[in-house]
């Protein structure tokens, strides 16, 4: 997955829009639409850092796709809460749903 694919997928899940997201990370929407575009480009340093500090995931992920522990995405976060808010019978339930999706997937 390459930057662009990333942005896109942290603004639907944030369900933020263009001109929304490029006013947070204060650049303009037209140049959003650069780094969104069929033949994207990749922002500076500063508008990445930007950017991912109005989507509210680490730059690392943004850019690379990797992260540290403590950089999970919007939606990886969303779904840890979710996840640690559940009994350890439904952790379980979860777990080998997870599981039996993942041999599926092979």
């Amino acid at each position: 997955m390459d930057f662009k694919t990333r942005l896109k997928e942290e603004m639907d899940f944030a369900n933020i829009q263009h001109k929304e997201l490029a006013i947070k990370a204060g650049i303009k929407p037209r140049t959003l639409l650069t780094y969104v575009a069929s033949e994207p480009s990749m922002p500076p340093a500063d508008v990445a850092v930007r950017l991912a500090k109005a989507l509210g995931v680490s730059v690392e992920y943004l850019v690379t796709g990797e992260h540290t522990e403590s950089s999970f995405s919007s939606r990886e976060k969303y779904f840890i809460n979710m996840f640690q808010k559940l009994s350890i019978k439904e952790k379980k339930a979860v777990q080998s749903l997870m599981e039996t999706l993942l041999m599926n997937e092979n």
